[in-house]
């Protein structure tokens, strides 16, 4: 199966050289402020260096997460650009749309290719949360503060990770993780596209909330149950994977 190997060199032209060309594309149809182009770039820069240390092979669905990585930045750019001036949101609803199909892609080329692995799965998830993240801050111009709860979740659990050792435990597959995730993109999209009622958008995310805080509350729960349990053999504890896969 054809892999990449990513370092500090393919990874400032591969990932970086897209992160610019698409800035660039942007700047020319829409405008980008230099706001846009500092977030955009450090996106791209900072995506470089987590591959840069990891130093993992790129496998074919990794490849498309990459894409979707490109992309999430640029909706990134233009969110910082809105705060500075007027952003036509069609443009972050086309690039967000895009980025909402190609996080089915990945998963469907890792499964058809068998190239699944935990650190695709962790690399899909973290570019889900960041696209969250970003989203949300756009939409909490015009719903509200509160809405930025649904971008903070990950990171909040991360540094919960951080201070709590078992909630770093690995758990089981979870296809209602990966779901409820895809529905908070899905209902931040519609919020920046304001195709609906500003009261029906309110109970739409709302409602993304609180399955987010159910899917979390009940990731907290299962390794609250199950910290205690080591696998009894080293092939068992390989087999366990993240609660959101590719």
């Amino acid at each position: 199966m054809h892999t990449v190997r990513t370092g500090p060199a393919i990874g400032l032209i591969a990932y970086v050289g897209m992160q610019v060309a698409l800035l660039g594309l942007l700047g020319v149809t829409v405008g980008l402020s230099i706001v846009g182009w500092i977030v955009g770039l450090t996106c791209g820069l900072a995506t470089n260096a987590a591959l840069a240390y990891r130093s993992v092979m790129l496998r074919p669905a990794d490849q498309v997460t990459l894409v979707r990585a490109t992309i999430v930045g640029a909706v990134a750019a233009l969110t910082a650009d809105a705060f500075v001036r007027s952003v036509p949101m069609a443009f972050v609803v086309a690039l967000a749309v895009i980025a909402l199909v190609l996080d089915a892609v990945d998963g469907w080329v890792a499964r058809h290719t068998r190239t699944a692995s935990p650190f695709g799965a962790r690399f899909d998830m973290e570019v889900d949360a960041f696209l969250i993240l970003v989203l949300s801050v756009d939409v909490s111009r015009s719903v509200g503060p509160w809405v930025l709860a649904i971008g903070a979740a990950r990171y909040v659990f991360g540094v919960a990770a951080w201070l709590v050792r078992w909630l770093r435990e690995p758990m089981p597959a979870s296809y209602w993780a990966k779901t409820v995730a895809a529905i908070q993109g899905i209902a931040l999209t519609t919020a920046v596209a304001g195709a609906v009622p500003t009261v029906a958008i309110d109970t739409v995310l709302a409602i993304a909330f609180a399955l987010l805080a159910e899917s979390f509350g009940h990731q907290v729960w299962w390794l609250a149950r199950h910290h205690h349990v080591q696998p009894r053999r080293p092939v068992e504890a390989a087999r366990r994977m993240p609660a959101h896969v590719a």
